[in-house]
């Protein structure tokens, strides 16, 4: 059974991977409209990612015998000045992400919790891997600048990514 602190913890980080994902969308609503596909095919990707996240964390809770409880989502940010400012904000969110997943980490070791410690490890290794991926695409955008063909090449590169799956192996 898991306790009422740890459920409580959980169903914020819930509401956290959800409200990632409506900020993705918003930012692929974006890209879409600046005539970026591929830009907002890969944002797309990421909110299909993010409410995996969310439900992974959904079902662990009701395995535990604890509740979901689904919390509102505030309207996510819908304009930016560039596709910089767009993956520079990606940036942040992850980080701030990787600061919430860190800290249930640390709830969960305090608590003893070991099933949770289980399933957060891999969080903070997909949150890893999200940091880095969008570091490389922030360095690679401001390689290009404005240049117009280097953007669309750009934009045509992340067209080609596919979404992985979250729920094989561990967690």
């Amino acid at each position: 059974m898991m306790k009422d602190k740890l459920a409580l913890a959980i169903n914020e980080q819930i509401q956290a991977e959800f409200q990632s994902a409506y900020l993705y969308l918003a930012m692929s609503a974006w890209c879409a409209q600046a005539n970026l596909p591929g830009c907002a095919h890969w944002l797309r990707l990421q909110w299909q990612e993010e409410t995996m996240h969310a439900t992974k964390l959904f079902d662990f809770v009701h395995s535990r015998g604890g509740a979901a409880h689904l919390k509102a989502l505030d309207e996510p940010k819908s304009t930016y000045t560039s596709l910089v400012s767009v993956f520079e904000s990606v940036r942040e969110h992850e980080i701030y992400i990787t600061s919430r997943i860190n800290a249930l980490y640390e709830l969960a070791v305090n608590e003893k919790d070991y099933p949770l410690q289980i399933i957060l490890q891999w969080y903070i290794n997909e949150q890893v891997e999200e940091e880095a991926t969008v570091m490389e695409i922030i360095e690679r955008l401001k390689m290009v600048g404005g240049d117009g063909p280097s953007i669309y090449l750009f934009d045509r590169e992340l067209a080609t990514r596919t979404l992985q799956s979250t729920t094989s192996g561990q967690g």
